[in-house]
């Protein structure tokens, strides 16, 4: 059995919370067996019968300049290729959400969420915390996920969507744009996620780290300073006390 960790409360000086998704409030296993899976069946009718539209051809045109070739089935094969090596590209991420749009409207699933995250997120929500979210996936997909939850519609509690467009996830400078455009000195933020070298690049920028180390994804418990890096460790989030 795990044991509870009591911590002394990280947001005496946090003003704001930024957060992950996929292995932070929702489990791994939903983006890789539900939504992956339900992109690369999709994509193909997908580009055929939206190609031709200004946004989505955009998006194409993109993947077309890093493709084999320029025909739609070339950039489709790369497409099913970033999907299975789950590339961070924006364009892929811009051209899922499309696809999980429709997917979420016609109630083919609907977004896992942690419980405990939930409640975390509607107790600091309610305290006057400002909660943003910073993923490689889409803000548009995003906000679909955060809006078809299995517990309803949780965007109300968030004040801000960041993507792959601020900079990339382990990128320090991501984490500096991330403060600016909030408006917080970044020791006031406090940044959650599942990945040490997110955790790395925000504290490099000046934001308060949390690792969340999930048994439901990380079966092994990561601990141990050469692996934590210094980042104070937990395993849900009720152990982030205010």
């Amino acid at each position: 059995m795990a044991h509870r960790l009591f911590l002394r409360a990280p947001t005496l000086m946090t003003q704001a919370i930024l957060t992950d998704i996929e292995g932070t409030t929702s489990s791994i296993s939903f983006v890789k067996r539900v939504l992956f899976p339900y992109s690369r069946r999709a994509m193909s009718n997908f580009i055929r019968d939206h190609g031709q539209e200004p946004e989505v051809r955009h998006w194409l045109n993109i993947v077309a300049a890093e493709s084999s070739g320029q025909a739609d089935f070339d950039i489709l094969k790369t497409l099913w290729k970033w999907i299975d090596e789950d590339r961070k590209h924006t364009a892929l991420k811009a051209l899922q959400g499309m696809i999980w749009k429709k997917g979420y409207q016609r109630g083919d699933f609907t977004a896992h969420f942690y419980f405990d995250a939930v409640t975390a997120l509607h107790k600091w929500h309610q305290i006057g915390l400002s909660l943003y979210v910073y993923s490689s996936g889409s803000t548009e997909a995003q906000k679909l996920l955060f809006s078809h939850s299995n517990v309803g519609d949780l965007t109300p509690l968030i004040s801000g969507w960041f993507d792959t467009r601020t900079g990339g996830k382990r990128e320090s400078a991501s984490y500096a744009q991330i403060a600016q455009t909030i408006g917080l000195p970044p020791a006031e933020i406090l940044f959650l996620s599942d990945v040490i070298e997110e955790l790395d690049a925000a504290r490099e920028s000046g934001l308060r780290t949390i690792l969340i180390d999930r048994s439901e994804d990380y079966p092994v418990p990561r601990t141990g300073e050469e692996i934590l890096h210094g980042h104070q460790r937990v395993e849900s989030f009720e152990q982030i006390p205010l």
